[in-house]
Parts: structure tokens; C-alpha cells; sequence
């Protein structure tokens, strides 16, 4: 059974979490609608993607 020969120190540990920070997201701006979106997605605002509407929404109805 594996069991630690020493205490593991605080200063260790949280060395070993550094890389466990989680990151901002890249958000970008729609072409169309100007809205916030997340890259390499679809508008959630007025669902267009690439420059083509993919679904239709309330307002591009």
C-alpha cells in the first residue's frame, strides 16, 4: 500500500496545483450583430456564423 514517507509541505503542494488555474475565455465581437461570442461559434444573438445565418431567431425573422 502506498503510503507517504514524509508530510507533504504547503509549499510543495501548492506547487503542484500552479497550473490548476482556470483561464479567461477568448471572446469576439459578431460580424453582424456586433454582439459578444465565443470564437469558432455560432452567435447566440442573432445566429450567424461565418457570415451566413445558420438558425433563425426572433429577430432576423
Amino acid at each position: 500500500m502506498a503510503v507517504p514517507k514524509r508530510k507533504t509541505s504547503k509549499s510543495v503542494r501548492n506547487m503542484r496545483r500552479s497550473h490548476h488555474a482556470l483561464s479567461a475565455t477568448n471572446s469576439g465581437e459578431c460580424a453582424n450583430c456586433g454582439e459578444p461570442k465565443l470564437s469558432h461559434h455560432m452567435c447566440d444573438a442573432c445566429g450567424h456564423y461565418d457570415g451566413r445565418a445558420v438558425i433563425k431567431t426572433s429577430t432576423t425573422a
